[in-house]
């Protein structure tokens, strides 16, 4: 007589995991929260880029082999490409999971908690809190880097508490400089990449239906490391997911992106044609999200530049394969994956808005269980940080009752909310938002 699956495994014949394996029900709340956080880590897993910030964990020689068979490989011109390998060393670190992308989300939730945890006046704002913490965390970690580059005999040999895009490595660059956003940013040699949209996702829930409170957050956490479209791009996918996360459609959280995207960019720009072209292949309803994959490959994924990581590509992707998939995550993020170019983080940014639009019910318990622990491969301290138990938090940590502030219906933003300790200075608000010309010409 056959039994039920024993803990933790998968049931071979219906593909569920074991009773009690399911995700968050109690509320929509928790179950979108858990959504985002676990189709983010499942989209950043399915990237092929993945492995390779995962093999960070491995030993240095374990990498500098890989490099030499691929040079091998080019030299030799033999088709046989190298991939991550742990030879002698134990394997687990090169297993599917979640990578980069997901740890500096739960960097974000960590900000975001810390503003709820009772350390700063309740009688201000959520959102104040908020970005009180963010520039806590943000000022700290710059001084974290900056001790490590000072005990080091040179900047290039010091070993950082980290890994992160390199305009997050400006950005605090910039900080310990004495630099203050939105200088950081603007003076950043990657102020257009999509690091800052990544973060926006998680902020997106301190503003649940208040799309344009979301993108305002997140532009003030964005400011640290982007100018342009990277700030324009953080704004439009936390536009989106607030407004996701009141159970909206793929199309109204697509709309509500779109009025932070400005006509004129080029993240604009292609937001929009992406946007005509999954609603082009809508028509077949079957196989639209996989028959959109070569129309972005060709119309909005560049081929030119070094890295795959621009704004003004990724978020485009991500608003795109939402609507063609209808928000099944299931449909969106293997499309994603498909594109290799932009498989660093278009993944994630695709399975966090469809995650937020579908809930966690939605993703497959194999991915659930494999992508909810953070390996700490660029943030070592976050190893062991369990996804499903931050998303609880998180969305347990904004049913508080809001402040009379918020209550009355006064704005978070502006002039007259003065300052609290390690707050940087505003950005210019006659300053253009489109930042300055694209990433184009030796960038």
């Amino acid at each position: 007589m056959t039994g039920a699956p024993a803990p933790g495994t998968l049931d071979a014949h219906t593909g569920q995991g074991p009773p009690g394996a399911t995700p968050a029900q109690g509320t929509t709340t928790d179950a979108r929260a858990e959504g985002l956080l676990l189709g983010l880590a499942a989209g950043d897993a399915a990237g092929w880029p993945a492995a390779r910030h995962r093999a960070a964990r491995m030993p240095t020689w374990t990498r500098r082999l890989t490099r030499e068979l691929d040079t091998f490989a080019e030299h030799n011109a033999t088709t046989t490409l190298p991939v991550p390998i742990a030879l002698n060393q134990p394997p687990e670190p090169l297993r599917l999971g979640p990578s980069d992308d997901a740890e500096w989300a739960a960097f974000t939730a960590e900000a975001v908690l810390k503003a709820t945890d009772g350390t700063l006046d309740h009688t201000l704002t959520r959102d104040r809190r908020t970005r009180a913490t963010l520039a806590l965390a943000w000022n700290t970690l710059a001084s974290e880097v900056a001790a490590a580059a000072a005990r080091a005999p040179e900047v290039e040999s010091a070993l950082l508490p980290l890994r992160a895009r390199i305009s997050v490595r400006a950005g605090l660059g910039n900080l310990a400089a004495g630099l203050r956003p939105p200088a950081t940013g603007h003076d950043n040699p990657h102020f257009f990449d999509d690091a800052a949209c990544v973060r926006a996702c998680v902020l997106a829930l301190v503003h649940p239906g208040a799309p344009e409170r979301a993108a305002d957050l997140a532009e003030f956490d964005a400011r640290y490391t982007q100018d342009g479209d990277g700030v324009h791009g953080a704004r439009a996918m936390a536009a989106a997911i607030a407004t996701a996360l009141t159970g909206a459609s793929p199309e109204e959280a697509t709309a509500a992106a779109l009025t932070q995207l400005p006509a004129h960019t080029e993240i604009g720009r292609n937001a929009r044609h992406a946007l005509d072209l999954a609603r082009a292949c809508a028509q077949d309803p079957a196989g639209a999200t996989f028959a959109l994959v070569p129309l972005l490959e060709h119309s909005i994924v560049d081929h030119v530049y070094s890295y795959g990581i621009a704004a003004a590509e990724t978020v485009p992707v991500a608003l795109a394969l939402a609507v063609a998939s209808g928000g099944r995550i299931r449909e969106a993020v293997p499309a994603a994956a498909c594109l290799s170019r932009v498989a660093d983080s278009a993944p994630a940014l695709t399975g966090a808005l469809t995650g937020a639009l579908a809930t966690a019910t939605a993703i497959p318990y194999t991915w659930r269980e494999t992508c909810r622990t953070l390996s700490g491969c660029a943030l070592p301290r976050l190893a062991g940080t369990d996804l499903v138990e931050l998303a609880g938090q998180l969305a347990r940590a904004h049913t508080e009752p809001p402040t009379p502030q918020e209550d009355s219906g006064h704005a978070t933003t502006g002039s007259d909310t003065g300052k609290l300790p390690g707050e940087p200075p505003d950005a210019d608000p006659h300053r253009p938002r489109d930042g300055r010309p694209g990433r184009r010409g030796g960038r």
